[in-house]
C-alpha cells in the first residue's frame, strides 16, 4: 500500500483530481490517501495558502498528487518545492494522437533545476527600479546534471543536452555548463551536447526532433517547457513531477482555470498523465505504462474526449472512458 498525500486545491484542480482518482481504482494497486488543504479557496478562508500540517502531510507520505493553485501558486506550489528541496522538475514533451500536436514524433523531456535561480526571490528596488539576483550553485547545477544523465540512462534514452546563455552570463551559466561537462565523465556512453537558450527556442520550432533529455536552468526551463507544451497541444495534455531525494510531488501544469471550473468540461488527460509520473516514480512501471496506454486509446478514438480535443464529453465522462479501458 501507498501513502499518497492528495491537494486538490482550487478550480478545475479539484475536478481533474475527481476524475484522476477514478481512473486510479482501476489498477491493481492499493493507495493510502490522505486529503489536505492548500490554495486560493483556503487562504480566504484562514488567511494561509499552505499551512504546516499540509507540508506535514507531505513529509510523511510516498507521493503527492497536486490539483492546481490559482493566485496563490507561488505561495503554495513554490514553497512545497523549497520545503520538500524538490530540486527536479521534470516535464516530458511527446506527442499524442487525437491532439493538437504540431508534430506527430516528439518525445523528448525536459529536466530542470527547481531550487535557484531568478526564482529564488532575492529582489529588491532600487532609485531606478529593481534588482533580481540570479543564483547558480555547482552544488544544484551537480545534482540536477546528474539526475538528467541518469534519468537518460534509466528510462533508454541516448542523448543529454544541456541549454544555458554561458555566451553572456559568463559566470552563472559558465558555472552550470561547466559542471555539466564534469558530470558527462561519468556518462561516457551517453551523447551530450550543450546549446543556447535562444537557438534552442528556435530549434523547438524547426527541428525539435533532435532533443531527447533536456538539462537547464530554473527560469530557462520554465519557459521552454511551456513552448514544448505548445507543440504537443498545450497545457491540458502536460504533466509534470517535482522530486527531491526523499519525495515526489505529481502536477497538471495548465493551473486552476478559473473561468473554466465549476463546468465539468476541464480536460483530465495532464492529471492522468501526472498520476503516470508518480507511478514511474514508486517503480510500478507496468502499471504506468497500462495507465497511459489506456488514455492514449481515448485520445485516439476521439469518441469520449472533452471540448478542446473536440468531444463534447464531460471530465468525468472522459474519465469513464479511461478507466473502461483499464479494466478491459
Amino acid at each position: 500500500m501507498y501513502k499518497i498525500a492528495v491537494i486538490p486545491g482550487d478550480g478545475i484542480g479539484k475536478e481533474v483530481m475527481e476524475a484522476t482518482l477514478h481512473v486510479l481504482e482501476a489498477l491493481d494497486i492499493e493507495f493510502n490517501y490522505t486529503f489536505a488543504d492548500a490554495g486560493d479557496e483556503y487562504e480566504e478562508k484562514t488567511g494561509i495558502a499552505l499551512p504546516q500540517e499540509t507540508v506535514d502531510v507531505v513529509k510523511a507520505s510516498q507521493a503527492c498528487l497536486f490539483g492546481a493553485a490559482g493566485e496563490s501558486a507561488a505561495d503554495v506550489i513554490v514553497k512545497l518545492r523549497q520545503e520538500l528541496d524538490l530540486y527536479v522538475n521534470l516535464r516530458p514533451v511527446k506527442s499524442y494522437p487525437g491532439t493538437n500536436s504540431l508534430f506527430d514524433n516528439l518525445d523528448f523531456v525536459i529536466v530542470r533545476e527547481n531550487t535557484e535561480g531568478l526564482y529564488i526571490g532575492l529582489e529588491e528596488y532600487t532609485e531606478d527600479g529593481a534588482i533580481a539576483k540570479r543564483v547558480i550553485t555547482r552544488k544544484a547545477s551537480e545534482r540536477i546534471c546528474r539526475f538528467a544523465f541518469e534519468y537518460a540512462k534509466k528510462t533508454g534514452r541516448e542523448k543529454v543536452t544541456a541549454v544555458h546563455k554561458a555566451n553572456v552570463l559568463k559566470k552563472t551559466d559558465g558555472i552550470f555548463k561547466g559542471t555539466f561537462y564534469n558530470v558527462a565523465r561519468d556518462y561516457p556512453d551517453m551523447e551530450l551536447d550543450d546549446r543556447y537558450v535562444d537557438a534552442t527556442a528556435m530549434f523547438f520550432i524547426t527541428r525539435p526532433e533532435m532533443f531527447d533529455v533536456i538539462v537547464t536552468t530554473n527560469l530557462f526551463g520554465d519557459i521552454l517547457s511551456d513552448e514544448g507544451a505548445g507543440l504537443v497541444g498545450g497545457l491540458g495534455l502536460i504533466p509534470s513531477a517535482n522530486i527531491g531525494e526523499n519525495q515526489g510531488l505529481f502536477e497538471p501544469v495548465h493551473g486552476s482555470a478559473p473561468s473554466h471550473a465549476g463546468k465539468g468540461t476541464a480536460n483530465p488527460s495532464a492529471m492522468i498523465l501526472s498520476a503516470v509520473l508518480m507511478l514511474d516514480y514508486l517503480d510500478e512501471s507496468e502499471a504506468a505504462r497500462k495507465l497511459e496506454d489506456a488514455l492514449v486509446e481515448v485520445l485516439r478514438e476521439g469518441k469520449t474526449v472533452t471540448r478542446d480535443l473536440g468531444g463534447s464529453s464531460s471530465t468525468m465522462e472522459m474519465a469513464g472512458a479511461v478507466r473502461k479501458k483499464l479494466e478491459n
